[in-house]
């Protein structure tokens, strides 16, 4: 589960970012001033960083200039939150090397979007750590998008094998419906989560005998045990 990092020094913006960021599935750290920013950026070395420009301490174009040249932090994305009269502060953002800029006021849906847009450009090569996946009597392999279960191939739909792999790849956590409608089918398909528990409906068929694989978690969503 990616890991974002909010740099926001007002609490309204900052605990609604927060807060339906971890609703799509992310973890979050915050930081509310420049200076703690660079601390926790370093310290937990996050997937993504927001990063507001108007910051106490340290402003946000500083912040990013600093994370850029340093060698641990230079490839985390940042995405700037800009109001809409700092023109020559979202340019300069982008020469200092921020991967995006959204401009307030922003849907959270339009957030997300972005964040997941620039995670894909950022981590295409590293979408997983293996090609194979293993767990129970199952092996999943990426690149060849084939599914083996006890030694015999078990025939998916894309569809299916995405969300499998997804489920496969954050083994033991729970991902709401939403988060898995968003990654499997896209964020035009947000709220439409009778297609997820459908789609569980036939994986499982295809893939579980008596042994559960795929775990409900009652008004939440899904996980691998």
């Amino acid at each position: 589960m990616h890991k974002v990092l909010i740099v926001e020094d007002e609490d309204h913006i900052l605990e609604l970012i927060k807060f339906n960021l971890e609703n799509n599935g992310f973890n979050t750290a915050i930081a509310v001033d420049g200076v703690e920013a660079v601390e926790k950026a370093n310290l937990i070395m996050p997937d993504l960083i927001l990063l507001d420009i108007m910051l106490p301490k340290r402003d946000g174009i500083e912040v990013c200039k600093i994370l850029k040249s340093n060698n641990k932090t230079k490839d985390v994305p940042i995405i700037m939150l800009t109001a809409k009269s700092e023109e020559f502060d979202k340019v300069l953002g982008l020469e200092m090397g921020a991967d995006d800029y959204l401009t307030k006021p922003f849907s959270i849906r339009e957030l997300v979007a972005r964040i997941k847009a620039v995670m894909r450009r950022t981590y295409r090569d590293r979408q997983t750590d293996e090609e194979v996946i293993e767990f129970e009597d199952m092996i999943i392999n990426i690149d060849k998008h084939m599914v083996l279960k006890k030694g015999k191939k078990v025939e998916l739909t894309l569809k299916e094998f995405e969300l499998l792999k997804i489920l496969a790849i954050n083994k033991g956590k729970v991902l709401n419906r939403n988060f898995l409608l968003d990654e499997v089918w896209g964020y035009d398909y947000f709220g439409e989560t009778r297609t997820v528990d459908v789609h569980i409906r036939h994986l499982r068929k295809k893939i579980e005998d008596n042994n559960g694989i795929i775990e409900t978690v009652r008004g939440v969503g899904y996980k691998i045990k």
